[in-house]
């Protein structure tokens, strides 16, 4: 089995941080693959200011065409939007049943979920 991680993100612009953060995950044996999901609209950012998807994609494939084992991935360009990550997960098992995913969440993203969900109930 391959254990592939997914970082997702609006990568809006990439950066070293992420490109860093993806090769330590590798570097310390922690996953076989990162995958760089570049979400096309995440629901828990304004869509104000957001660079076109699939120049997003473009400037995430740039920044990692040295590196095999990381990979940007449009995966959810064609998933419902907005993209949730619990759909997405499902989607991959799916189409992926060879692989063991893990999923990379920022500490950012665990307060704007905890502070979401708080708000809806």
């Amino acid at each position: 089995m391959i254990r592939t991680t997914i970082f997702g993100g609006s990568f809006n612009p990439i950066h070293k941080g992420h490109i860093n953060l993806a090769q330590q995950l590798l570097n310390e044996g922690v996953t076989d693959e990162v995958w760089l999901m570049v979400s096309p609209h995440n629901p828990l950012k304004k869509q104000e200011g957001l660079i076109d998807e699939n120049m997003r994609l473009h400037l995430a494939q740039l920044a990692i065409k040295d590196n095999q084992n990381i990979k940007a991935s449009d995966f959810e360009f064609n998933l419902p939007r907005p993209s949730y990550t619990w759909n997405t997960l499902n989607k991959l098992k799916q189409k992926y049943p060879e692989r063991i995913f893990s999923l990379l969440i920022l500490k950012i993203w665990i307060t704007k979920i905890i502070k979401n969900t708080a708000a809806e109930t």
